[in-house]
């Protein structure tokens, strides 16, 4: 049966190695992981199992652009596959909704975060489900890299649905990842399926060049490989405007990718370079993920990348048709302790901890907790990625349950007359509709709604009035604006301890600070290392069966690697720390009342942004930034003296 769908579905007459094996465990009823290196096929131990299991199949994927992807390979071999996304309408979700409960889907596709919804949940829940893939399942492990908190709660959602088995699919996961990843979700040893990250065709080189000499010498480099698609990766993004200017001025049409472009460029840069229009792309991370291009003869890393995980996946763009392909790192150790500042910056305070747990217990008190993401990252000076990590360690501890979000505000402008507008409607619809128009209160152009009024004047609840305003929106008589998202949580814990608790996740998110430490110390191990590249990449996943010596990387043709060290700079000891801050102190003491801490200081020192410096607009401040070559923890140390 397996066979016989892999050749009529997808037209293939074989497997590619562990495909079949994480096939035949899923469709025997057991849960499994595949472990594949990026670009082996990954998606076919779901796919077809999907069409031999009696339910749905329901599929997390991380990214928009990779669900869209799979989306259209399975429509084109004719699979019944649907997604729920953010960029559908209410209609669109609800179709979607209604094909999954009737059993036609096969192939269900969302984001983590729609687990969230408690209106989502409660429809999930029942339609029978066969299987939950987790794509990019490292994120589930806090010890893997670019962790997702929500992540953390697919084993709890697993149980609530009553879903028999999971399958989890990464290219990324070092052996505790693994070890961490199974327990989680109960997967037999004989069900975890690696099949080694040795791929013969790509050359690991390593080469050190200083700051000043990277440009120059990334130029010769790609002399010789004219015009072979080539991705260079840089840590921030005026680097990728200023070297792709650097190579179009020298001959290499090259664009820059980053997150700060508009959506409209990414994509047609994307597009372009698919295509072969455009063969040279400088990019941050912000590029790769869902990159399936065969051809990719080059991938250089002009900058150090974050962590031996990210170079592993970077890489992995390269030479998917099997063909000889470059993977250069330009390494010195200048951009290390921007790398650092990165890491340091995502630990919140103890006192912003406290203060969250602070705002909880009093807002909470009834049971719900309402809370507008950005209004408590400025509250608590917590960064909103590190801040999302907190609330899902209080869910994992049973203190608080997502229930829903809404959006706060709606606001609307008219496309025809009001009076035209409740002209369309008759008897009690009128009435409400006429309410709505009469407690809107209208500036120039826009109108914002009243929820309260509407509802104490006319008992029109909430979802009502914002299906209406949806319903007028796709009639074309309004335009429809919403912000403010709130999140609504029920507390489950209302008598928890918030001193020990502040201290208990302060700790929690300094273990993970010092992971991420040793993740760019293992990286830099083995940039410098004196035994074959390939092979101790290999090791790092726990791959055994690579190669002792591949013969194609940079210390197999005889060139270990010593990293530069950035050029030497004052010593701390002689820079008047006091003086820098002196301004910003000020301004502090002026917003809050009290000195900033030490770990706020070095931050404003090493140029980390938190939200307090946005009021403060402390990027104006004379001092700000002036020790970012400075590695953090030496600044911190020296202000804590």
């Amino acid at each position: 049966m397996i066979e016989q769908t892999l050749k009529q579905t997808f037209g293939y007459d074989g497997f590619r190695p562990g495909q079949e094996q994480a096939i035949r465990a899923v469709v025997a009823g057991r849960s499994a992981a595949a472990i594949f290196p990026t670009g082996s096929g990954k998606s076919l131990c779901y796919q077809l199992p999907a069409l031999l299991l009696p339910h749905l199949t329901l599929v997390v994927s991380p990214l928009l652009a990779l669900m869209q992807d799979q989306l259209a390979f399975l429509h084109r071999h004719g699979i019944a596959a649907a997604s729920i996304d953010s960029a559908q309408s209410r209609e669109q979700a609800s179709e979607t909704m209604a094909r999954a409960k009737s059993g036609e889907l096969k192939i269900l596709m969302i984001s983590v975060e729609r687990l969230k919804n408690e209106r989502f949940r409660n429809f999930i829940s029942q339609v029978p489900i066969s299987l939950l893939v987790v794509d990019e399942a490292h994120c589930i492990s806090e010890w893997g890299h670019n962790f997702r908190p929500d992540y953390l709660k697919l084993p709890d959602y697993q149980r609530q649905f009553s879903i028999p088995q999971v399958l989890l699919l990464t290219a990324t996961a070092t052996p505790p990842v693994i070890a961490d990843m199974q327990a989680k979700f109960s997967i037999a040893a004989d069900d975890v399926v690696t099949t080694g990250f040795y791929r013969p065709n790509l050359n690991l080189l390593v080469e050190p060049v200083s700051g000043f000499n990277k440009q120059r010498r990334l130029v010769e480099w790609l002399e010789d490989k004219a015009g072979q698609p080539t991705i260079v990766y840089v840590t921030q993004q005026k680097t990728a405007e200023q070297v792709a200017e650097h190579l179009a001025q020298r001959g290499f049409p090259a664009s820059a990718y980053h997150a700060g472009m508009a959506h409209e460029a990414r994509e047609s840069i994307q597009r372009r370079f698919m295509a072969g229009e455009l063969n040279y792309i400088v990019a941050t991370i912000a590029f790769g993920m869902g990159i399936d291009k065969a051809d990719i003869r080059n991938v250089v890393h002009y900058d150090l990348p974050k962590s031996v995980e990210n170079y592993s996946q970077e890489i992995g763009r390269a030479g998917r048709d099997g063909q000889p392909s470059d993977c250069l790192v330009l390494a010195n150790r200048d951009s290390l302790s921007v790398l650092q500042n990165f890491v340091y910056g995502d630990t919140p305070e103890r006192e912003g901890i406290r203060c969250v747990l602070d705002e909880l217990l009093q807002s909470g008190a009834g049971g719900q907790w309402e809370l507008m993401l950005n209004q408590l990252s400025d509250q608590s000076n917590i960064r909103q990625l590190p801040l999302k990590t907190l609330l899902v360690q209080l869910e994992l501890r049973g203190i608080i349950a997502p229930r829903f979000a809404y959006f706060a505000e709606y606001r609307f402008k008219y496309l025809l007359e009001p009076e035209v507008l409740v002209a369309k409607f008759e008897g009690e619809r009128r009435q409400f509709v006429e309410a709505i128009v009469h407690t809107s209160a209208r500036a120039r152009t826009w109108c914002t709604l009243d929820f309260d009024a509407l509802y104490q004047q006319h008992g029109a609840d909430r979802a009502r009035v914002v299906k209406a305003l949806e319903y007028f929106q796709e009639k074309g008589w309004i335009e429809l604006e919403s912000k403010q998202m709130t999140d609504v949580y029920a507390l489950l814990d209302p008598d928890f301890d918030a001193e020990s608790l502040s201290i208990e996740l302060h700790e929690y998110f300094k273990q993970h600070e010092a992971s991420e430490i040793t993740r760019i110390d293992n990286m830099l191990a083995l940039f410098e290392s004196s035994e074959c590249l390939s092979q101790r990449l290999a090791a790092y996943f726990g791959d055994q069966q690579a190669p002792q010596k591949c013969g194609h990387c940079s210390v197999c043709r005889g060139q270990v690697a010593q990293l530069p060290e950035p050029p030497t700079m004052a010593p701390l000891e002689q820079v008047d720390l006091a003086a820098r801050c002196a301004e910003f102190s000020q301004r502090f003491a002026q917003l809050k009342g009290g000195t900033p801490s030490a770990e706020c200081l070095t931050r404003f020192l090493c140029g980390i942004s938190v939200p307090v410096f946005t009021k403060l607009k402390a990027r104006q401040i004379s001092g700000f930034a002036s020790l970012e070559a400075y590695p953090y923890a030496e600044v911190r140390a020296r202000l804590t003296r």
